[in-house]
């Protein structure tokens, strides 16, 4: 029967820790607590004394002073570890939370995941080769001895640093381990912690060299546990859901994410706000109860990302011109037909070029599958059609022997139509304004991967205000550009008042411009 002994490392919040540690045995699981010994010493007795009675919770025999990057916070994990082995020998796997985690699935799910795989869930990359370290020293953190907090003495952590590079005291890496790295919050198996400490007990050269490795919470269960195990018995991920801002800052997560953290493909998430007293009473009465059902979507990151992206104005990760020595060619139209709704874009251009003849292309840098000519290999990727787009859309109008050419572009690609309107050749720009249901813009989210089957109804009415408001703010940058040639058509316009705009977008007549209004199936979802 599976069983887990909680291993809890927390600094403050007493009342907090109590009512996990309740919470988590009550549903007839362990857990040993290891509460910082610069805490203050009257939270600790009062967790110690509400908790003394159950049996099924003991404490680390030896409390440290833990400091975040250093070797601390490794040591403070080992001597809960200890405990939890010595006080709780039926527990199966061993699973590491802090004060700021809580449950989003039942002890039941929980304990059900892990009796079906035997295997350490323990997120374990290749130190060097990976990129799990976004920024900050790397090599250094192992090469060199660290004895100073960053955080607290950062001008002593640097010079000490400096120094040894100066004065080249590099230390080799044990020559028989592969240093690991990844999340702290693992769930491990009772036979892997037990190989672990007696690993550790023998080989106390490991011991020092991490002692003075930076942010080994990072690096040393991650790299001794792929010492140990077979490669096929460890599943490089964490069990506890956590996202990180592109500050590198912890997400916080508060009432409004209820439905959104149990969607996970996860048993526990942190951070938890302290302030968000009803999530906590939802989650903590969750743990204990049985026979409870998950939609599971695992669409958390993608739909914070896109989200929290939506809202800054700048856009900072859009794409830059890589290229812009080529030219498409002073005596040549490229007409630029924009629309967020991409099939009602390529019927319309398709309508274009029947009744024009002009040459139209859908979506060729936005999707890889488009349908293009051999150009040589130029257009094999996206990423070789965006580095090279000028040079690329020349060879179209040679291609086809034209000088007019149509091409659909998504709106959110702002810097491409502004590249294209910088050329020396005439560009216009035709917006496609199209209504958005509901429907429409779940059946997006899902295509998108903003949402899954699964994602539930309050985490997509969180999602669809911010989609729609997505487009509307494509429309106004577009606008604010105050580009030369921009046109609008709209859904809600008669052919009649559309026909206008395309007459001069295309240099039409207007009976030519009309008919291709007129499309009856133009706007079709």
């Amino acid at each position: 029967m599976t069983q887990i002994a909680y291993i809890l490392l927390c600094h403050k919040d007493p009342e907090g820790i109590i009512a996990q540690a309740q919470r988590l045995t009550a549903a007839g699981d362990f857990v040993s607590i290891h509460f910082d010994a610069r805490a203050e010493p009257a939270d600790y007795a009062r967790i110690r004394e509400a908790l003394a009675a159950n049996p099924q919770i003991t404490f680390a025999r030896r409390r440290v002073k833990c400091g975040w990057g250093e070797w601390s916070l490794v040591a403070a994990t080992l001597e809960a570890v200890r405990a939890a082995v010595a006080a709780f020998p039926r527990a199966t796997h061993f699973y590491m939370l802090s004060g700021d985690c809580m449950p989003i699935k039942t002890a039941e799910f929980a304990r059900e995941w892990l009796s079906r795989d035997e295997a350490d869930y323990i997120e374990s990359f290749d130190f060097h080769s990976s990129d799990w370290i976004k920024t900050g020293i790397k090599e250094e953190r192992l090469i060199y001895r660290h004895w100073f907090n960053e955080r607290r003495r950062k001008k002593l952590f640097y010079a000490s640093l400096n120094l040894q590079k100066r004065l080249g005291l590099t230390r080799k890496v044990p020559e028989d381990l592969k240093i690991r790295i990844g999340s702290q919050w693992w769930c491990l198996r009772r036979r892997t912690v037990e190989a672990v400490l007696d690993f550790i007990d023998r080989r106390r050269d490991v011991v020092r060299f991490f002692r003075t490795t930076w942010i080994p919470d990072e690096s040393f269960f991650q790299t001794i546990v792929y010492h140990l195990v077979p490669e096929r018995e460890i599943r490089s991920r964490t069990l506890t859901f956590l996202m990180f801002t592109d500050y590198g800052m912890p997400v916080t997560f508060h009432d409004d994410h209820h439905d959104l953290l149990l969607a996970q493909d996860y048993l526990f998430a942190r951070k938890i706000s302290p302030e968000a007293l009803m999530l906590k009473e939802r989650l903590g009465v969750l743990y204990s109860e049985t026979g409870r059902h998950f939609d599971i979507s695992g669409d958390g990151r993608r739909q914070f990302a896109f989200l929290t992206g939506r809202g800054r104005i700048g856009r900072r990760f859009a794409p830059r011109f890589w290229e812009t020595e080529a030219s498409i060619g002073r005596d040549r139209t490229l007409m630029l037909v924009t629309c967020k709704k991409w099939h009602v874009a390529k019927r319309l251009a398709d309508r274009i070029s029947q009744v024009t003849g002009v040459p139209a292309v859908h979506y060729l840098f936005n999707e890889a599958a488009t349908p293009l000519p051999d150009l040589g290999g130029i257009q094999t990727t996206l990423e070789k059609r965006m580095r090279h787009r000028r040079a690329l859309v020349r060879m179209l109008f040679d291609y086809w022997n034209s000088d007019r050419l149509v091409i659909c572009v998504d709106p959110a690609s702002t810097e491409l139509i502004q590249d294209f309107y910088s050329d020396r050749g005439e560009v216009r720009l035709l917006e496609v304004g199209c209504e958005f249901t509901d429907d429409y813009l779940v059946g997006h989210a899902r295509r998108v991967g903003l949402a899954g089957p699964h994602t539930p109804d309050a985490a997509m009415r969180r999602l669809l205000p911010t989609i729609r408001y997505d487009a509307r703010f494509e429309s106004d940058r577009l606008r604010d550009m105050n580009l030369a040639g921009h046109y609008r058509i709209r859904q809600t316009a008669s052919p009649e008042e559309n026909a206008g705009p395309l007459a001069a977008f295309l240099g039409l007549s207007p009976s030519q411009a009309r008919e291709i209004a007129a499309t009856d199936y133009l706007f079709v979802d």
